[in-house]
């Protein structure tokens, strides 16, 4: 398996930068031809390092609402976090979600009507949230940076990490990374024995 490099990590700043940049555009920083550029790119979303290209939007905007920061306590006896996250990503006018290592859930959002107890009630089961703190912000800005970064990519086996003595294979149209040729192996049997089970 080929190493992910330094102008993979330079192709993915700058499309972090701007996902609509032209891959001519970027062939010329990187030294590379576009078709070059877009062979790598191709890669790197088979790969799942990028998963889309998504649209940066600013919604103060576009919609009213005091941009809060609100950091909610999960009940251990109601919903998972995974669960409320996905709550509250639906709602619309959360911008982003974070879990902290303590299972805390971190909401970025744009809050109507003043009222943030109400719109917890109203997005979020009675029993997912045991407490919950609002902090006012006075603005907010989001800057993603590959600064410093390595790729660590996942065996999709064991959940290692995959490096240059790991392996690839696609299995269904899916590519998928592996640390070792055994996981590999591993991988490919219980894949075929779930297919043969749902036939």
């Amino acid at each position: 398996m080929r190493e992910l490099d330094e102008t993979d990590l330079e192709i993915l700043q700058l499309l972090l930068a701007n996902a609509r940049r032209p891959y001519s555009d970027i062939a010329d920083v990187v030294g590379l031809s576009a078709p070059a550029v877009s062979d790598r790119v191709e890669r790197l979303q088979e790969m799942g390092v990028i998963r889309r290209f998504t649209l940066d939007v600013d919604r103060s905007q576009l919609r009213k609402g005091i941009p809060v920061l609100l950091t909610l306590d999960i009940a251990p006896s109601g919903p998972s976090v995974e669960s409320v996250k996905g709550t509250l990503l639906q709602s619309g006018v959360v911008e982003h979600v974070f879990v902290t290592a303590e299972a805390d859930v971190v909401v970025f959002a744009r809050v109507p009507d003043n009222d943030i107890a109400s719109w917890l009630a109203d997005h979020v089961e009675d029993d997912a949230v045991a407490d919950f703190d609002v902090e006012l912000l006075a603005g907010a800005d989001w800057s993603p940076d590959l600064g410093g970064t390595e790729f660590a990519l996942t065996c999709a086996q064991c959940g290692n990490t995959v490096d240059s003595e790991g392996t690839a294979t696609r299995i269904d149209g899916s590519l998928y990374q592996f640390c070792c040729p055994s996981c590999e192996s591993r991988f490919e049997e219980k894949y075929e024995q779930l297919r043969e089970d749902a036939d």
